[in-house]
């Protein structure tokens, strides 16, 4: 999809036009519309395309609102994005509102990737920990990366701690290649 200016304007209007203990539900609402531009052409083609309608357009969204049991503010917010011409960038657009979301509500995203999966009592502590670090609270996200040995590796926003094995080797092929 092409890339739209103004994405965290949109964001900052989504999260304006919805109480905030209702974004997750509209975010998830918005991320199942992307969803379905991302598997069905047709879909994206009617919503993207120029050669549509804004009329036939707002048709589509009005009926896709309706299968998704869509929120009002939801709906109207698709609306818009689509008679603003921005709905080619609903991905970047999500992303944002959701960075912009955790920023008020004082959270972090931190991605977890490891060889396997993790118990339920290491995630607990590594929850906290990271809650310690961060002085936030986080939302964990998991990944499973088998290339990765044995260890973990954590992305708190831009910030990367890498602590596995896969990781500490390519450190020491460093150290050994500078001498």
């Amino acid at each position: 999809m092409k890339k739209v200016k103004g994405v965290k304007k949109y964001a900052k209007q989504f999260l304006n036009a919805v109480a905030l203990d209702e974004a997750p539900r509209g975010i998830e609402q918005l991320n199942a519309v992307a969803a379905l531009m991302d598997k069905d052409r047709n879909v994206r083609d009617l919503l993207v395309s120029p050669a549509f309608t804004c009329e036939e357009g707002g048709k589509v969204i009005t009926y896709l609102s309706g299968k998704l049991n869509m929120s009002e503010t939801a709906a109207k917010y698709l609306q818009y994005l689509y008679s603003s011409g921005a709905i080619s960038g609903l991905p970047a657009i999500i992303a944002a509102i959701g960075a912009q979301y955790r920023e008020l509500k004082k959270r972090s995203k931190v991605l977890v990737t490891s060889p396997g999966s993790i118990a339920p009592a290491y995630e607990k502590q590594l929850a906290a920990a990271l809650r310690r670090m961060t002085g936030r609270d986080v939302d964990l996200e998991y990944a499973i990366d088998p290339t990765l040995l044995g260890g973990i590796k954590i992305q708190v926003g831009s910030t990367m701690y890498d602590s596995s094995i896969k990781g500490q080797l390519g450190l020491l092929k460093d150290k050994l290649i500078k001498g």
